[in-house]
């Protein structure tokens, strides 16, 4: 590696983490002035406080980091661009293309660390988050988790049902299962009620009556309470809105099969979440040269019209994400052309910008 490409790659990675360093805490504190009365009001332990915070860090650079990188190659970029540094590369006779080099490195320092953190340690961060705040912020709702008239398919013969769930107790009210093969009913178990207990690892069942269809008779079991194995949880019927979120890649990718098995309205949710864990770190790239192909010529107006350029940028790219978002769950949009569109669209337009730029 020569001395300009170390120099490039020391202002690459030095402003994006001033610019993160700068940004987060002041993020953090303006979180922690709006919460503070929650936390107070809740008694939260300093441990949970810290380690929610810890998964803050985590939550808001990924969601953030294309930003900042965006708006820190764009800054240093110009700086050399005003000081003449990238003229006097060029008059050396070396190519545009290989001024890129350095910045091509650096983005895929970038992206291969977001991927990596993406299949595992911020899945965790984001379910610590969202836990947090559902615990302490919105506690009434986490106190009173109910979901009403559940159908599920549970595998390839088994179907249930029950009228109301409550998350909060573990409790299943009107509870019904079905064993269908072939087409053919062969049992059917009811319960007025059925709760699930994590420690023994089993559900009680009371007021069961279970009828078994035989080939030529019909036979009722009943009993006022009865424990029992499923091969399924309560939370996993009606899993919360989050819980992709906080599943690493491998369980994600075998979470979505099992819903689709059980016919969940939320798949393409589901699948959106996955696709989007390998489609954000190739941003990295698209806003990497982007911001090279813009910055890298000295302007009269100085800096601040990159600066204007690269916020415009970064908006727009966050509102083509949030809008086909949007799309995938109201319209039935595509998940997979709804996580990759963004970035064909920037793609192309970094394409442009620096075959542009090398003339």
């Amino acid at each position: 590696m020569k001395v300009i490409d170390k120099y490039i790659l020391k202002r690459y990675f030095g402003t994006f983490l001033g610019m993160m360093l700068l940004f987060i805490p002041i993020s953090m504190i303006l979180d922690l002035s709006e919460r503070i009365d929650k936390f107070i009001e809740h008694k939260v332990p300093l441990g949970e406080i810290m380690a929610y915070y810890g998964n803050f860090l985590l939550y808001f650079f990924n969601i953030l980091f294309p930003i900042f990188l965006f708006l820190s190659v764009i800054w240093f970029t110009s700086r050399l661009a005003q000081n003449t540094e990238i003229i006097a590369m060029l008059n050396t006779g070396m190519p545009f293309r290989r001024m890129l080099r350095p910045y091509l490195i650096g983005a895929s320092i970038i992206a291969i660390t977001v991927l990596l953190l993406n299949m595992s340690i911020i899945p965790k961060a984001r379910i610590g988050y969202n836990e947090f705040w559902v615990k302490y912020v919105h506690s009434s709702y986490y106190k009173t988790r109910q979901t009403n008239d559940v159908y599920r398919r549970i595998d390839s013969t088994h179907y249930i049902f029950a009228s109301n769930m409550n998350h909060a107790n573990k409790t299943a009210y009107n509870f019904v299962m079905e064993e269908v093969v072939n087409n053919q009913l062969k049992s059917k178990l009811f319960s007025d009620r059925i709760v699930w207990k994590p420690k023994k690892n089993k559900y009680e069942l009371y007021n069961v009556r279970i009828r078994k269809y035989l080939k030529d008779k019909e036979k009722i079991i009943t009993k006022n309470k009865m424990d029992t194995v499923f091969s399924f949880t309560l939370d996993e019927l009606t899993p919360v809105k989050y819980i992709a979120e906080g599943l690493n890649y491998s369980d994600l990718t075998k979470f979505i099969e099992k819903e689709k098995l059980r016919g969940s309205k939320n798949i393409k949710k589901f699948e959106l979440e996955k696709y989007k864990r390998m489609s954000l770190p190739i941003s990295a790239f698209i806003l990497t040269f982007i911001a090279v192909a813009m910055a890298s010529q000295k302007k009269r107006n100085g800096i601040g019209a990159n600066l204007a350029f690269g916020i415009t940028v970064s908006m727009l790219y966050i509102l083509f994400d949030r809008i086909f978002g949007i799309m995938v769950i109201n319209t039935g949009f595509s998940p997979f052309w709804a996580a990759w569109l963004p970035n064909i669209a920037f793609g192309l337009l970094a394409i442009v910008l620096v075959l542009r730029a090398q003339k």
